[in-house]
């Protein structure tokens, strides 16, 4: 890295010329000098961004130290009070992010010290204010994971956006969404067509007791010229037991799995022909013991009922629940509104085994689910997946020619993807 220490070998000749002393002639051998002369190194030049001096930085700034001739070996940040700031280094190695925004109106200086290869140090000090509390409207962002919690092996990391993501901002968006996970299952993000909802995953299923951290740094975020981030969000969950629905239209039945073991099978009644289910891969995204089902105002609507045992599919409002009005329907024919009716017996017996987050494949129905009506994050190959990246997809996270994840049934993952 950078210019290595450079000796040079100066051969200085000296030659001794004949000369007329009264009428004499001496000779003289010549004579040879060689003499090192070391030439020193140049110091490290160091670079840092916020340049010393700016003004009506971002909160949500981060700070660059790039090295000329060196390595940089420390980066140290504090505030006007003195107080140092906790920053983690990004993968590109000459970027730190500070762990929670900077305040508004407010002074902090950077000093970055770089080793040269000669062994001698730089240090660069630089000192930057941050803009006022900024007066232009927020995007308002939810982070549809909570701290502490487990979660299904399909649980995607969903972040949703009101308004949302203008296709020219999503990489700007996307560069302050964090993901680690232990073990390391690295994935990419993937945003939905509309810039609404943005869905982070690895290209197979999560592994049952992995640990998943997220940060959406977004609080001060400059988005799209006219309007800002809301909020920093951030959650660490767990992955629990692999658990997986699968509901065939043509049979009227469910079949739940565990492990890639079939542990029950369930009779079901979907939606009837003016009001289809979806087919296609949903994950659970909420679980409700009782609530009511208003659809006064909705097409095909107008209805309100009391229901127990509830689980949430899409955002359009299909759900899995206890239906006693359709036990005699169930297994033979579809009568719902687009849900998917079980007994009360057998809709109790479901709620102690699912967990939000567990994959969900319908099959045969009339109508296709579509993208971003729930977390339709695995309704889509890996290739198609990366496609919807607003960044760069590192070498190991690019698509291969693999067989697709098995819809539902038995999300067992595959080798874990590397970086690169």
């Amino acid at each position: 890295m950078g210019l290595r220490r450079r000796m040079a070998l100066v051969v200085v000749s000296v030659v001794a010329t004949p000369l007329a002393v009264g009428g004499c002639t001496t000779e003289r051998k010549a004579a040879v000098r060689s003499v090192e002369q070391e030439v020193p190194a140049p110091e490290p030049k160091v670079t840092v961004t916020p340049a010393d001096r700016s003004r009506d930085v971002p909160v949500s700034a981060e700070v660059t130290a790039l090295a000329t001739g060196g390595e940089i070996v420390v980066v140290r940040i504090a505030d006007d009070r003195g107080m140092l700031v906790r920053a983690e280094r990004r993968e590109d190695g000459a970027t730190w992010v500070p762990t929670v925004p900077l305040r508004p109106a407010s002074t902090y200086t950077v000093e970055a010290t770089a080793v040269g290869d000669s062994g001698r140090t730089t240090t660069r000090t630089a000192t930057f204010t941050t803009t006022a509390a900024s007066t232009k409207p927020q995007v308002t962002s939810t982070l549809y994971v909570a701290d502490g919690r487990t979660y299904g092996t399909a649980m995607p990391v969903t972040v949703g956006f009101d308004p949302p993501i203008a296709k020219r901002a999503r990489a700007e968006v996307q560069h302050r969404l964090f993901v680690t996970t232990d073990p390391p299952q690295p994935g990419t993000w993937s945003w939905v067509d509309d810039g609404s909802q943005v869905y982070y995953r690895a290209p197979d299923f999560w592994r049952p007791g992995t640990t998943v951290s997220v940060r959406a740094a977004l609080e001060g975020l400059p988005i799209g010229g006219n309007r800002v981030g809301d909020t920093d969000r951030t959650a660490t969950f767990r992955i629990g037991r692999q658990v997986a629905l699968e509901i065939d239209n043509a049979g009227k039945q469910m079949r739940v799995l565990r492990d890639g073991t079939v542990i029950r099978r369930i009779p079901v009644s979907l939606g009837k022909a003016s009001t289809p289910t979806s087919s296609g891969r949903m994950v659970i995204m909420e679980k409700h013991q009782r609530t009511t089902f208003d659809t006064r105002g909705e097409p095909n609507g107008g209805y309100v009922v009391n229901v127990a045992d509830a689980q949430r599919l899409t955002w359009g409002g299909e759900f899995i629940h206890g239906a006693p009005w359709s036990v005699s329907d169930q297994g033979h024919r579809n009568v719902s509104h687009g849900c998917t009716n079980v007994s009360p017996a057998n809709a109790d017996w479901l709620m102690k085994v699912t967990q939000v987050g567990d994959l969900v494949t319908v099959t045969g129905t009339e109508v296709r689910l579509e993208a971003g009506n729930g977390w339709t994050a695995w309704n889509t190959s890996w290739e198609q997946f990366v496609k919807g990246s607003a960044l760069p997809v590192p070498d190991g996270l690019r698509p291969v020619p693999t067989a697709t994840p098995r819809p539902g049934g038995s999300p067992t993952p595959g080798p874990t993807a590397s970086t690169g």
